[in-house]
């Protein structure tokens, strides 16, 4: 018994290492297959004017009427106005701006396809077998859940190996992407001149005319004279004279 298990195991450790030796030489056939499909273009305009600019911090009114902060703009970020690049520094409020975004996104497949062509050496259902390749070396591969093969035209699992079957094996791989580029394009034009006055519009013209001389003005008597003086001598006066009557009458 003892001699049996010794040789049992024996043989397991041959084929473990015939395995492994054949793992390193065989090769596997693989191709990748990239197919891309018609892709969508979406084109966005954003317009936009001046209002802000104080170092790198940049205010703008968009066309709705909102109004967006931009802090921190790049030093490197470009206007083309006019057919010149201007940075964040070389803006100016009525300036008017303008961004283009243009997105393309377009569908891709990759396709791998790997394909084992052999004959089975031994196979262990449903989990693995071992293959010998064109060039003679075995090789051991995995079966995967569901694997199929096709064998003299018909397709059987795994459980349908013998040890002699020339097998054939491909195992398509599907694996979509979606691929988004983006196109950034900002354009800016300068504020408009201030608009000229109309033709018709009437100019006037400054003439020198000569001085004209002042009226004099009325002389005020001062705050403090008043008429009682003048009262008190028509009295005096009046006083005087009554006297001078009453002696002629009495002189005569």
């Amino acid at each position: 018994m003892n001699t049996m298990l010794h040789k049992s195991l024996s043989v397991a450790a041959g084929i473990a290492l015939m395995v492994s030796a054949a793992t390193m030489l065989a090769q596997v056939k693989t191709q990748t297959i990239e197919t891309t499909d018609r892709g969508s273009k979406v084109t966005t305009v954003e317009r936009a004017e001046v209002v802000y600019v104080s170092g790198n911090d940049l205010v703008v009114k968009m066309e709705d009427g909102t109004v967006r902060h931009f802090s921190n703009v790049s030093e490197s970020a470009r206007v083309d106005v006019d057919g010149q690049k201007l940075g964040i520094h070389d803006l100016k409020p009525g300036m008017k701006l303008q961004r283009t975004i243009t997105t393309t996104t377009t569908p891709k497949t990759i396709t791998t396809v790997k394909t084992v062509t052999g004959k089975v050496w031994h196979v262990t259902p449903p989990l693995s077998v071992i293959l010998t390749m064109e060039d003679g070396k075995n090789q051991s591969f995995k079966i995967p859940k569901n694997q199929k093969f096709l064998i003299d035209g018909q397709q059987v699992d795994a459980w349908g190996l013998k040890p002699g079957m020339n097998v054939s094996a491909t195992k398509i791989v599907e694996v979509p992407q979606t691929v988004v580029e983006q196109q950034r394009r900002l354009t800016g034009s300068m504020p408009p001149p201030p608009p000229a006055p109309p033709a018709d519009a009437p100019i006037l013209i400054a003439e020198e005319t000569a001085p004209v001389a002042a009226e004099a003005a009325p002389v005020k008597l001062p705050k403090t004279g008043s008429l009682l003086p003048l009262i008190g001598l028509l009295g005096l006066l009046s006083s005087g004279a009554s006297f001078g009557m009453r002696m002629l009458r009495r002189s005569s």
